[in-house]
């Protein structure tokens, strides 16, 4: 019988979109390479793609396809690794032939490495970062238990990974890289 994380590693691998914890709330993902997977979430969310994504992965090595990181000096590169693991999300420049449903209408990208043991362990599981954003509808409150993913969330979902959300109070600051302008305080 397969394990949890099985399952929710299948249901990404098919395309699908989880729901699991993060630090602070529970995160929808879905791969990042699939299109298809990300115009689902993004119709699940109802966010426009012009907004673009975060991608949250085990380490930064998972990260490399997605960022530029010729683009940072050493300084600024060292100041976002001494963040991680951790609920830091940067703002980095992304590499060229990184999607613009991930991208959005920018030429940067979202990105974190994080400390959540669970996610650290699905993102190995899979081989590579996913997709992440809040399990709510665009202006609603996130969820941060299982039972708080409504019924309508929840049936658009192929799985969604128990797990217990970490002890971050607000979702992840987001700064920017190369300038360290906070986007979205924690």
């Amino acid at each position: 019988m397969p394990n949890e994380f099985e399952l929710a590693v299948a249901a990404l691998q098919r395309d699908g979109v989880i729901a699991y914890a993060t630090e602070a709330v529970f995160g929808l993902g879905c791969d990042p390479d699939s299109e298809s997977a990300v115009h689902r979430l993004l119709a699940i969310k109802q966010r426009p793609v012009e907004k673009g994504l975060i991608l949250i992965a085990a380490d930064l090595a998972q990260l490399q396809d997605y960022i530029d990181l010729d683009q940072l000096t050493s300084e600024q590169l060292a100041r976002v690794e001494a963040s991680w693991p951790g609920p830091f999300t940067w703002i980095m420049p992304a590499r060229s032939n990184t999607p613009a449903w991930l991208t959005g209408q920018f030429t940067t990208l979202a990105v974190r490495v994080t400390a959540h043991p669970q996610v650290q362990a699905l993102c190995r599981a899979f081989g590579k970062p996913l997709v992440s954003t809040s399990a709510n509808l665009t202006g609603e409150e996130p969820a941060r238990r299982v039972a708080d993913i409504g019924e309508l969330l929840a049936s658009q979902l192929a799985y969604i990974l128990p797990g217990e959300v970490g002890g971050q109070a607000n979702p992840s600051e987001i700064k920017d890289a190369r300038t360290g302008a906070i986007i979205r305080p924690s």
